[in-house]
């Protein structure tokens, strides 16, 4: 139902909305099937959701573009569409992030901290991940330029996608919600570890979820492509 609510205002807002959002969706879909085993793998003890989207998923990643494309009814121009496809580029960054550099591996560090975590906990980068993420924000920024916006809202929604993902590394080491098995004495996001034992909290603020954060980071993603937007 909010897959459905979202793609019904990205139709009605036209079909560069429509084709935006689709696009969004099959790369996602396309990155988070490929090698899936393999990271399920490396990540089933620590991610608390699997490849299944929820609701709540749905409208933390698109969100943001699907009010964009409903503002856009009321005050057509590029305003709206830099701040939709700026919060969308920094979703698919997010996106690109999470499943190329889980799938490449490597030693993810805290963007805070720069101390080792586990693979698959917020707020840990890696090299592959970083460059990915500037993969998923130029994809989305060309396909709107390719779908009729100028180049400057191009530039914008890129530059937004990346600092929409860097907020979102931020905010997931600095203030979500971290958890952590009492029986392995391991970190994890998962309220019941792969082990079946409950996890208790340990750190950050208790109701900020990674669906919080994301929302937060694509909400940033299209604030600052829309402030770019203005200022060209």
């Amino acid at each position: 139902m909010a897959a459905l609510l979202l793609g019904t205002a990205a139709c009605a807002a036209g079909w560069a909305w429509a084709a935006l959002l689709i696009l969004f969706f099959v790369a996602g879909t396309a990155l988070s099937r490929t090698g899936a085993a393999a990271k399920r793998a490396r990540t089933a003890s620590v991610v608390e959701k699997g490849d299944e989207r929820d609701a709540a998923q749905v409208l933390a990643n698109g969100g943001a573009f699907g009010a964009a494309a409903i503002a856009s009814l009321v005050a057509p121009g590029e305003l709206a569409l830099a701040f939709g496809a700026g919060a969308l580029a920094a979703a698919a960054a997010d996106t690109f992030a999470t499943e190329i550099g889980t799938l490449v591996g490597g030693t993810p560090r805290s963007l805070l901290t720069r101390r080792p975590v586990a693979l698959g906990m917020s707020g840990g980068v890696t090299r592959a991940g970083t460059a990915a993420s500037f993969l998923g924000a130029a994809l989305i920024a060309l396909a709107a330029r390719m779908l009729g916006g100028s180049t400057h809202v191009a530039w914008a929604a890129c530059a937004g996608g990346v600092a929409g993902a860097f907020v979102d590394s931020l905010l997931g080491a600095a203030v979500q919600a971290r958890r952590r098995c009492p029986r392995c004495d391991l970190p994890t996001e998962r309220r019941v570890h792969d082990c079946g034992t409950p996890s208790r909290a340990d750190g950050g603020v208790a109701w900020l979820g990674n669906d919080a954060v994301n929302l937060a980071s694509t909400i940033a993603g299209g604030l600052l492509a829309a402030l770019l937007r203005r200022l060209v």
